[in-house]
């Protein structure tokens, strides 16, 4: 019985050293690959070995280790059912693929949203028993948020080329650029026509005082991450505002409005005049990632699109209304000048003109006539002219001392 028993214990043995044989070589194999391996054993899922591009996809750093469980790795993987994904793997012994599966990693607040291309297998040894799970997986994220990049840059392409509304084009690029990075609040501030301020453009996730706040805010040296980016025209980051002197008038708003960090970009159109400013703000300190700045490269860009097209329109829209108001008042003036040069008398003339008058220049119109000694009481003429007790300008009839007058009002009552 116990020479049995010896027989068992070093067939195990040797089953087990053969698949652990087997899963160096596959680390040996996967080491310099950018697709993830990794091998755990037993039901705890304790990680045996993987290669860089799995530490470096879970977040390198502390998380480098051998030894010990994948959950006490990372912890936030139970809450998304992936380690119960692995002990189905481990109880029945059936792969599991998974195709863009959407991961959080990294503890709390400073989780990245991750997708992945999977397998999960069995690892069995000489016998067949299932002795822990193996893990072969590409991580997709880059290509996932490029596909979704492409999708939101041609839908914002042709709302600009519908001539959408500039609000809604900016604000649906804040919203597509917060979707794709989970945690930034996006905010567009345009530049007013005399390059001297910085006006409200969009900021959907931004509290509705901190946008009141700072719509109009100056453009210069140290006046936030904006009003900074907006004078230098280049980048400008703050990773904790709480400390740059950057913030130091800002400071307590910022605090107020929940954002720990600001980096900007100066939106610029194809001559290198300020349009705006494209800021993503996040509730943390924090320096951008990469990612992030791609993000506002592609975006300013697109932003100044939008906004070019904007000026371009209302300045077309104002020139088009100058022309319209310059064709009526000469319509007026030519309609005037016919009808007051024909041959009428002096209620027609003064009918004519006030049908004229309304509502051309005003909604209503009124020509009074005074008659009487009243009249010339308004008269200065050079005194070489003047005639005693006359009026000016003489009149062909001589002045009653009678007082008349008489009203012409258009439309009628």
């Amino acid at each position: 019985m116990k020479v049995e028993q010896e027989r068992r214990t070093g067939s195990d043995v040797r089953r087990t050293d053969a698949a652990r044989d087997t899963d160096e070589d596959l680390s040996a194999l996967f080491g310099t690959s950018t697709a993830l391996f990794a091998s755990m054993a037993g039901p705890a899922h304790v990680l045996e070995a993987a290669n860089p591009a799995f530490f470096a996809a879970i977040g390198g750093g502390r998380r480098e280790r051998t030894g010990v469980p994948l959950v006490e790795l990372m912890p936030e993987l139970d809450a998304q059912g992936i380690i119960g994904l692995l002990d189905q793997v481990y109880r029945t012994g059936t792969r599991y693929v998974g195709r863009d599966a959407r991961v959080l990693v990294g503890p709390g607040n400073e989780a990245r949203e991750a997708y992945f291309d999977f397998t999960y297998e069995a690892r069995r040894d000489s016998g067949g028993n299932v002795i822990g799970v193996r893990v072969l997986g590409v991580e997709t994220t880059q290509a996932k948020h490029a596909r979704r990049l492409a999708a939101e840059q041609r839908a914002l392409l042709e709302q600009i080329a519908r001539q959408a509304p500039l609000p809604d084009v900016l604000h649906g690029m804040c919203r597509a650029i917060e979707e794709l990075s989970p945690g930034v609040l996006v905010s567009v501030l345009l530049a007013d026509e005399e390059g001297r301020r910085l006006r409200h453009g969009a900021a959907p996730s931004l509290p509705d005082f901190y946008n009141q706040a700072i719509d109009g805010i100056a453009i210069g040296e140290g006046v936030g991450s904006c009003g900074t980016a907006a004078h230098r025209r280049r980048n400008v980051s703050v990773s904790d505002i709480a400390t740059d002197p950057l913030w130091s008038d800002f400071r307590d708003l910022a605090r107020q409005a929940g954002v720990a960090a600001c980096w900007s970009r100066p939106i610029l159109d194809r001559e290198g005049r300020l349009l705006g400013t494209f800021a993503m703000y996040h509730r943390v300190p924090r320096a951008p990632q990469d990612t992030d700045l791609a993000l506002t490269r592609v975006f300013a860009d697109t932003a100044a699109l939008a906004i070019e097209r904007h000026r371009a329109e209302q300045a077309r829209l104002a020139a088009d209304a100058r022309e319209k108001a310059a064709r009526k008042d000469l319509a007026f003036l030519l309609s005037a000048s016919t009808t007051l040069a024909g041959r009428l008398d002096e209620s027609q003339t003064l009918q004519r003109l006030a049908t004229l008058a309304a509502p051309a220049l005003a909604p209503l119109a009124t020509v009074d006539v005074v008659e009487g000694p009243d009249a010339c009481a308004g008269w200065r003429p050079p005194r070489r002219r003047r005639k005693p007790g006359g009026c000016w300008p003489p009149t062909a009839r001589p002045v009653t001392p009678r007082t008349t007058r008489s009203r012409v009002c258009w439309p009628p009552a």
